[in-house]
């Protein structure tokens, strides 16, 4: 599968060192809005094509999947791109600006029959089925409590604090705290609030967001663009506990007992970065025919976007692109 980098910053770098990992696919090409960007950066990932317009690359015959690496607030316009020009497509998260552009641009996808996928890196990997095991197995009796919080101190990044880039750590950082949440239970979410504290430029820095599920799991998550987290996820049941050392990249799950005895340590798969599991998947959903990935469906991603366009306007939290 020759894949086309739409994006050269560091998340389309990461992208880069996995393809280059894998033999079933290859960074094939890479696209920037100036040649001399696409150059730089295809030379030092060992990439065939460099374009210097997206549209170049989204052009190219050889291209099997588009992989868009570009801050939320340009995912819209580039997919849309792709899709009327027939191109499957992996977007990093968060998928869009809001639910009404994931709205319109899954309806694209499904009106013109192409594949299009949300990298949203977790959903993919191999430790979801595993933790899914446990919990359905009775080693932890009836779930209860869920706790999740991804926290990375990152300054000024105009990507946080500008609206125009759909700031904020919901769509940066929380987006993982929620897919935490809806990754473990089956349970429709009966409420979700939240709070906040925000920047100057109004968006928010940190947050924190209760769900009550109607099977009567409560959960817990926050995320920050403030500080440094423990990015720990914590299952409670009613025999014991799951702790998942990261909810971003997991890479040990600690199952423990009745009065928080230690029962054993779970590693995961050696990875190359651990987003090797999306592009795969995109890889077999093509030779499958599908239209969207067994891992991560269209109606997730939006209902996943929606929860968050409604803690923002709890929060007052506003991009130029929302409409209401």
């Amino acid at each position: 599968m020759k894949v086309g980098i739409i994006g050269t910053g560091w998340i389309a770098e990461k992208a880069a060192i996995t393809l280059n990992g894998l033999t079933d696919c290859e960074a094939y090409a890479v696209g920037s809005r100036q040649q001399e960007t696409a150059d730089k950066f295809a030379a030092k990932w060992d990439i065939k094509k460099a374009y210097g317009s997206y549209a170049a690359l989204i052009a190219d015959p050889d291209v099997d999947l588009v992989y868009v690496g570009t801050p939320h607030s340009h995912h819209y316009d580039v997919t849309r791109e792709a899709l009327l020009a027939s191109k499957p497509c992996l977007v990093e998260k968060a998928f869009m600006a809001n639910a009404q552009q994931t709205k319109e641009i899954l309806d694209l996808a499904h009106e013109r029959k192409v594949f299009l996928a949300e990298a949203i890196w977790t959903r993919y990997q191999p430790v979801v089925a595993t933790v899914r095991d446990l919990i359905s197995s009775g080693r932890i009796g009836q779930p209860h409590l869920i706790t999740a919080t991804l926290g990375y101190s990152m300054g000024e990044k105009p990507r946080i604090m500008r609206p125009d880039l759909c700031g904020g750590a919901l769509l940066d950082l929380g987006v993982y705290a929620l897919n935490f949440v809806r990754m473990f239970t089956d349970s429709d979410i009966a409420s979700i609030d939240g709070y906040c504290v925000k920047s100057a430029t109004g968006m928010d820095l940190t947050n924190t967001m209760t769900i009550i599920l109607k099977d009567g799991i409560v959960a817990n998550v926050q995320s920050s663009a403030q500080c440094v987290g423990d990015n720990i996820g914590v299952i409670a049941g009613t025999e014991g506990n799951l702790i998942i050392d990261n909810i971003n990249n997991p890479q040990t799950i600690t199952v423990n007992g009745p009065n928080r005895t230690y029962i054993e340590t779970i590693r995961v798969p050696q990875q190359i970065t651990g987003y090797e599991y999306q592009f795969l998947a995109c890889r077999q959903a093509l030779i499958d025919g599908l239209t969207e990935p067994r891992e991560m469906p269209h109606a997730e991603t939006l209902y996943i976007m929606q929860l968050m366009d409604d803690l923002r306007r709890k929060w007052d939290v506003r991009y130029p692109m929302d409409k209401d």
